[in-house]
């Protein structure tokens, strides 16, 4: 009987340990929807985790939105192109990169949103970020074929930027490793430039065959790893960020914009309408999950500390030719998380 007992209790416990999730599994899907409206397209996302804020560019504005509720929080005008936001809360100011006509970044204060001024650029001026261990924010320029760095406390009326690096190529999106080295993506010569700010010189450019066209790019500085969306084909390159390595390529959606990394996971949100998701499974990359979302979601912005994903997009018109419109007034962001 007490051997029969037993057995039952082995059985038990081996089923309910069968029917529990692995851990880091977790399905993840779009759980809501913030209808906001409004003109204009978007472009780079950026979210500030700690007043859950969202910052989105619309061509010629650039719109805070509560992050919980979906709530436009403010707006900020004088705009041509608008493209990304990097926001450096120690110095109190935001920034947007503008890439119309001469280019320019226009400067916010991140409480009022009110403009403090407007740092003149380089045309087609793009990719945004704040990298917070050197204390730069770094933009590059698409058509001027460069890096662009300066100080956050620049004058915001008269202020310049440092002297540009040259890439030799045509950038999209940067990382940065926090001690001197930026990563840029040459969309056109199918290579990651790598920066060294402090000699102000590129000291390597990495291919990213298989992949080609590289576009979206993050990076997990603990890991080493550069991750990097690529149009065509279209692939997520898993980059070794000391030797440049190609550790993994994995296949995603066409039209993607955006890579982001939480907590050592991948994702690259494409336009056709799928989020990706990828992950370290006993020193391999593989394709976890691909989340469905609405065509045009191709850029994102994610919070690591809720572990939730916004992405940007609207109701689209039946393409003719080219990119298909938005539907006027149909803006909205789509949040994706765990159920």
């Amino acid at each position: 009987m007490k051997t029969t007992r037993l057995v039952i209790a082995l059985l038990a416990l081996l089923l309910s340990a069968n029917a529990l999730p692995a851990v880091g599994q977790t399905t993840l899907e779009v759980t809501k929807t913030f209808h906001i409206g409004g003109e204009g397209g978007w472009d780079y996302l950026t979210v500030d985790a700690t007043s859950h804020r969202l910052f989105v560019p619309r061509s010629t504005h650039t719109m805070v939105i509560d992050a919980d509720s979906g709530n436009v929080l403010g707006d900020i005008p004088g705009q041509t192109t608008a493209h990304g936001v990097a926001i450096v809360p120690s110095a109190g100011r935001g920034f947007i990169t503008d890439g119309g006509g001469g280019g320019g970044i226009v400067v916010f204060d991140l409480k009022s949103y009110a403009v403090l001024g407007r740092i003149p650029t380089m045309p087609d001026s793009d990719g945004i970020i704040y990298d917070a261990g050197i204390g730069l924010v770094l933009a590059v320029s698409g058509d001027g074929g460069a890096l662009m760095t300066f100080k956050p406390d620049i004058d915001p009326k008269n202020g310049k930027i440092d002297p540009p690096v040259k890439l030799g190529g045509a950038p999209e999106f940067l990382a940065a490793d926090g001690r001197g080295k930026v990563y840029i993506n040459l969309e056109d010569k199918d290579t990651v430039a790598v920066v060294d700010l402090h000699s102000g010189k590129v000291i390597a450019r990495w291919p990213v065959v298989p992949g080609g066209q590289p576009v979206g790019m993050a990076m997990d500085g603990k890991a080493h790893r550069l991750f990097i969306g690529c149009r065509k084909p279209q692939l997520m390159i898993v980059m070794n960020s000391d030797s440049g390595k190609v550790e993994a390529s994995l296949p995603i959606g066409a039209g993607v914009d955006a890579t982001k990394i939480i907590d050592g996971k991948a994702f690259a949100s494409c336009r056709d309408g799928s989020l990706t998701v990828a992950g370290d499974e006993n020193g391999k990359f593989e394709v976890e999950q691909v989340v469905k979302t609405p065509v045009g979601a191709r850029t994102m912005g994610v919070d690591e500390t809720s572990h939730l994903i916004y992405l940007p997009t609207a109701e689209l018109e039946p393409a003719t030719t080219g990119r298909p419109k938005a539907k006027p007034g149909t803006f909205m962001i789509v949040v994706v998380g765990s159920h």
